[in-house]
């Protein structure tokens, strides 16, 4: 999604607050329970789940290990939880052509440096780069190439499902900002 006036031009990045993560997620905090569950049943020796006795499972070592890995799940889907809820990673990289600026704006992690807003003169950036890698795991992104800096980028490696869509935002972007593309 973006939004362009005439001298400006903003584009949204979508952060932490996607299906995929809501579903991994989700996931993991029903595995981790799970793990938890039949661990914890092993060492009371109560059958907390119908269709698996807790004489089947030894405390040591099968339960501990088992509860140890639910324990460990259940703080990595927290991690995921709180980055959804933070909506870490979302903003907008804003080209301003009336002040000469472009602004790149996303949210981090809460704390001292949550807000992170880095900003550029347009005329020290030299082109916008497009990386395209196909295969098993293809990667399709879009940076900002500067004359003096390493490349910034703009997007996440899977916002882009298909090439023509990579190649027509880059174009406008190229095109608004009166910039060259580069890549292949």
């Amino acid at each position: 999604m973006n939004s362009q006036v005439e001298d400006i031009r903003v584009d949204f990045v979508t952060g932490s607050r996607k299906i995929g993560n809501f579903c991994w997620a989700s996931i993991l905090l029903s595995g981790a329970l799970g793990f938890s569950t039949v661990g914890f049943s092993s060492y009371s020796q109560k059958d907390l789940i119908p269709f698996l006795s807790a004489e089947q499972i030894l405390f040591i070592p099968q339960g501990l290990v088992m509860f140890f890995y639910g324990i460990a799940g259940s703080f990595i889907s927290l991690y995921l939880w709180f980055t959804i809820w933070w909506n870490v990673g979302s903003g907008y990289n804003r080209f301003d052509k009336r002040k000469g600026i472009f602004s790149l704006f996303r949210w981090g992690f809460p704390g001292k440096n949550r807000r992170i807003l880095i900003q550029f003169y347009i005329e020290d950036i030299q082109a916008i780069r497009m990386e395209v890698q196909e295969g098993f795991f293809s990667r399709r992104v879009l940076y900002i190439k500067m004359k003096s800096q390493q490349n910034i980028p703009l997007s996440r490696i899977e916002e882009y499902s298909t090439l023509e869509e990579m190649e027509t935002k880059a174009a406008e972007l190229a095109r608004f900002s009166k910039l060259s593309i580069e890549g292949i």
